[in-house]
């Protein structure tokens, strides 16, 4: 008897290895992507934001099928990636040189969450890396990725004269603390 689809949401669900985990959080990326772009569509200063991110969303389910697939990310993209990366921070960069809490107007906290998805598809990649050889270029892209919607999200902020929140950390010595010390 054939099995019935509507019963099977991934056919690779049940697999035992790393990748499937992999799939599954860059289909979350990608997902959280998609949750961005209504926040943008009648935002007049978020168009530079919204035609990148209409480019990175297909791109991001061209990683995830990469491993168990043919590679889709090329030089190419990383390079374009790298230049959208430079743009932003140009715009930026004296707010960046701290940390800061993820917040915001709405885009820029959903383009945080975006940022976290993209950091916990780079750490299943290196899951799935421990079991079978995976292209370098899958992990540059990813973490550039999700630091390119770091500085969109702050870019967002800034559009909005939303002010960002630097972060003192308790854990970790800064240069600040070291001074007050």
């Amino acid at each position: 008897m054939k099995k019935d689809i509507r019963y099977s949401c991934y056919p690779f669900m049940r697999e035992k290895i790393s990748l499937v985990d992999f799939e599954i959080r860059t289909d979350s990326l990608t997902t959280r992507i998609g949750a961005v772009l209504p926040t943008l569509l009648d935002d007049e200063t978020a168009q530079v934001v919204l035609d990148d991110l209409r480019i990175i969303h297909p791109m991001a389910y061209d990683v995830n099928g990469s491993v168990r697939g043919k590679l889709a990310v090329t030089e190419e993209d990383l390079s374009w990636l790298s230049a959208r990366y430079d743009f932003y921070v140009s715009h930026v960069e004296g707010t960046i040189q701290q940390f800061l809490l993820p917040q915001g107007v709405e885009s820029a906290a959903r383009l945080h969450i975006c940022r976290s998805e993209a950091k916990k598809s780079y750490r299943a990649l290196h899951k799935v890396s421990l079991e079978r050889e995976v292209p370098e270029i899958l992990f540059d892209y990813l973490g550039l990725l999700a630091n390119v919607f770091f500085v969109m999200a702050v870019y967002m902020n800034k559009q909005h004269d939303h002010a960002e929140i630097p972060f003192e950390s308790k854990s970790y010595p800064t240069k600040k603390r070291k001074e007050e010390q």
